[in-house]
């Protein structure tokens, strides 16, 4: 049997307010709010956070085989996003890689060649940062995610879901789209592509059901994802007429999170079923896919996305312009950073994109960065590898450094002391200075350090552990 090991929605730490946008621009916004990723995330940090939770420290599902990285805003045109993937997760080099996009049915391709796939274990991985012109439909109605599933045979792993089948239908015509790293997103008349939509659902999902031998009522639930809310309702409001359930879309919460959202979707249909329940995603864009699980009675190591709209901090609407460049900003008056040098990080490529040091065999001594020569006792060229990315830290001291070069300032940096050993200097993020303190825990997480040259510069950096206690204080 086929089907999902486990699933995972990430959704990043900030929060935009859209009634914002309307106190600034005059029109706009609206109700809810929408994620935002920080000014230090893009597509491949987001997916990395998702893929993260599902795949470190786990030893019950069986090494990944192959990888597959969607989104429709890629950080390189002709580079590809899936290594950089593969090497923050640091899985082996035999893993093969695969981008599917740019556009937004490259995931939903992504999982239906996976469910298909012969590969025992595959990771389909998707990020997106959506955004628009100040006021525009994208950026009220867009969001920010990450979403990571795996999918493999039950001898890879328990499932949470079995796959009972699905179909697909497609047919060209013109709903959205974007030249090449153009900010603005186009759209046709909404009520055009909601016919389009409406008949290529209706026609995948009767087919899907077909092959399945079921009928609208023995569905439980099912999560539609589209570009806009016109697309799919005419299939929601029949399944709901039906006894289905339809399950909420994220719009007011999230907004749409383009690559990432049947992932995202899929993770909180998931999370909502029992066993024995039959689930179904339907993902529209270019065409319909549609998916049927049975969900069993397995848990997921991930953090369920209803626990994680429950947490996360306003941003400003400003501070959100600045940071997708929407509103251009006096620059700090510091040297920009220098282009990253390929060698370098190609010789370093466990420890800048794994966070892997070092520990001395016969002291125990953990050294980060990897060192050759032990501070405790002297030993030379006696080391093995100490994956450190996974390790919670607490801050021994820290310091708030409003001259360091950021787009957004002050940067704090923090001394971390690691659970089991060894000491760095660290950046903090999505935290505010006025909240740090000493004695508080983080955890490790792998950001866009800055981009010179158009090459995307990525190390780690520390973020507070969400509901953790702070040593030295009262509970």
């Amino acid at each position: 049997m086929r089907g999902i090991i486990d699933v995972c929605g990430h959704l990043p730490h900030w929060r935009l307010e859209r009634s914002e946008i309307a106190a600034v621009l005059g029109s706009g916004g609206g109700a809810g709010t929408r994620t935002v990723a920080s000014y230090d995330e893009d597509p491949v940090t987001l997916g990395v956070a998702a893929a993260r939770a599902l795949l470190i420290g786990r030893s019950d599902v069986a090494p990944v085989e192959s990888l597959t990285f969607a989104t429709t805003a890629p950080v390189y045109a002709e580079k590809s996003g899936s290594p950089l993937v593969h090497a923050a997760l640091q899985l082996p080099s035999s893993v093969s890689t695969l981008d599917a996009g740019p556009g937004l049915r490259g995931a939903s391709a992504a999982l239906r060649a996976a469910l298909h796939s012969t590969d025992r274990l595959v990771a389909v991985i998707a990020g997106d940062v959506r955004t628009g012109p100040a006021g525009s439909v994208d950026e009220n109605g867009g969001g920010d995610a990450g979403a990571a599933v795996l999918i493999g045979d039950d001898s890879a792993g328990e499932l949470v879901a079995e796959h009972l089948g699905g179909a697909s239908a497609t047919h060209e015509f013109l709903d959205r789209w974007r030249a090449p790293g153009e900010l603005r997103m186009h759209a046709w008349e909404e009520r055009f592509g909601q016919q389009r939509y409406d008949e290529l659902a209706a026609d995948a999902w009767d087919r899907a059901l077909g092959s399945c031998g079921l009928t609208d009522g023995e569905v439980t639930r099912v999560a539609v994802s589209s570009p806009h809310a016109r697309a799919g309702a005419a299939l929601a409001k029949r399944l709901g007429a039906a006894g289905v359930e339809v399950t909420d879309r994220l719009d007011r919460s999230v907004g749409f999170t383009g690559a990432a959202h049947p992932g995202l979707l899929l993770a909180d249909l998931l999370e909502r079923s029992g066993a024995g329940d039959v689930v179904a995603l339907v993902a529209l864009a270019d065409g319909a896919e549609v998916f049927l699980f049975r969900r069993t009675a397995a848990g997921s190591a991930g953090q369920p996305v209803a626990e994680q709209l429950a947490i996360g901090a306003p941003l400003p609407y400003g501070k959100y312009l600045a940071w997708r460049g929407v509103l251009p900003t006096q620059p700090p008056n510091r040297p920009e950073p220098a282009r990253m040098s390929a060698s370098a990080a190609e010789r370093r490529s466990d420890w800048k994109y794994g966070f892997v040091g070092s520990r001395d065999r016969s002291s125990g001594a953990v050294h980060l960065p990897p060192a050759r020569v032990s501070y405790r006792g002297g030993t030379v060229d006696d080391m093995e590898p100490a994956p450190m990315a996974a390790h919670r830290a607490t801050v021994a001291t820290f310091t708030v450094d409003s001259l360091a070069y950021s787009p957004s300032p002050p940067v704090v940096f923090a001394v971390c002391d690691f659970e089991d050993g060894g000491r760095l200097p660290m950046e903090l993020t999505d935290v505010a200075a006025a909240d740090v303190r000493i004695g508080m825990q983080v955890e490790m997480t792998f950001r866009r350090i800055g981009t010179a040259d158009g090459i995307a510069n990525y190390f780690w950096k520390a973020r507070p552990v969400p509901g953790a206690p702070v040593a030295g204080e009262a509970d």
